[in-house]
């Protein structure tokens, strides 16, 4: 079987050189740039599977090779940063990272977000799912008779309702910020009514977790969005 390829853009050789061997000793294939333009012509050339991306870069900020990449791109990006604000968790993913990490990290922890962003490519590349459905566990959404099921049973949304599960489940593994189901269900031209998108999740998990307290299908990115569980 191929070796799953991936782009590493640090430019600190240690974290660089504890990724790689990370990535050797599970079977993928690590390719390192320490610098932004260098990341850019690897990306070309070398056509990887996915991206891990630091922001703090010597010659560019991540953010720019992030909004370069995705002008003709929609390979997985995984940020790894250092940066803990929420404001840039917040524009990494609205600028089109696939996840979030934040330094220091576990080894355990980045092979699990990696496996989730190649398993997200792997289900964009037959178009989601060849049959109209998403599923998550027991948790079926199916596209085209616009129904979500557990267990095969059908659970009754309201419109809104069942507009953010099927925004969460066309994208189901990446966190989608509060800002960007915002705008898949009310266009750019939506307010960032967080609270109201709130409401909506809190009656959604009433409906589908059995307890809502411990959510097994749709999981909060505290102060960014919300993720589907694969």
């Amino acid at each position: 079987m191929a070796k799953y390829k991936i782009l590493l853009v640090e430019d600190d050789s240690r974290i660089a050189g504890y990724i790689r061997r990370i990535l050797s000793a599970n079977t993928y294939e690590a390719i390192i740039a320490a610098t932004g333009q260098e990341g850019l012509s690897l990306l070309a050339s070398h056509c990887p599977d996915l991206i891990i991306l630091d922001l703090g870069l010597p010659d560019m900020d991540g953010m720019e090779f992030l909004k370069t990449c995705r002008e003709w791109t929609d390979i997985p990006v995984i940020v790894v940063s250092a940066r803990t604000h929420e404001r840039d968790k917040v524009e990494a993913l609205d600028g089109g990272a696939d996840d979030y990490i934040t330094k220091p990290f576990g080894s355990s922890e980045l092979l699990a977000r990696i496996r989730t962003a190649i398993r997200h490519l792997q289900m964009r590349t037959v178009s989601g799912a060849a049959d109209g459905t998403v599923k998550s566990g027991d948790l079926v959404i199916d596209f085209e008779r616009r129904i979500v099921t557990i267990a095969d049973r059908e659970i009754h949304l309201t419109q809104n309702e069942y507009k953010i599960l099927s925004v969460l489940g066309r994208n189901i593994g990446k966190v989608m910020t509060y800002d960007a189901i915002l705008r898949e269900l009310w266009g750019p031209t939506a307010s960032s009514n967080n609270q109201a998108l709130r409401v909506h999740m809190a009656n959604i998990r009433r409906k589908i977790e059995d307890n809502p307290a411990e959510p097994r299908y749709v999981l909060t990115e505290v102060g960014v969005g919300y993720r589907m569980v694969e």
